[in-house]
């Protein structure tokens, strides 16, 4: 199997916050108190990158289940650009095995 293309997305917009989150068989949502800033405004922008394991994700409100949703696989990169999708994003595990992501927030 080849592996992805490593991708790095830096400096396009300062990050405030960063967090580490592991999927596992529950839905997850992004970390509201690390995707709002000190002054009370919700992040517009979330670089998501994705480690260990597929998961399934979805940014209309609904949950995802592991055969239902985008389907992302370790090293992927997901980009969200307005601040519904960061509030929208669920994810959870395809497999057995939990992944983790890793999200910088950016305004």
């Amino acid at each position: 199997m080849a592996q992805s293309p490593i991708n790095v997305i830096a400096g396009q917009i300062p990050a405030f916050a960063y967090e580490s989150i592991t999927v596992d068989d529950t839905v997850k949502s992004l970390t509201s108190l690390s995707y709002t800033d000190t002054d009370g405004n919700t992040a517009v922008n979330a670089l998501i990158t994705i480690e260990t394991a597929q998961i399934r994700w979805r940014i209309d409100g609904g949950n995802p289940t592991s055969t239902g949703g985008h389907l992302s696989n370790p090293m992927d990169i997901i980009k969200l650009n307005n601040a519904s999708d960061v509030k929208n994003f669920k994810a959870t595990r395809v497999s057995s095995t939990s992944a983790t992501i890793r999200v910088s927030y950016s305004g």
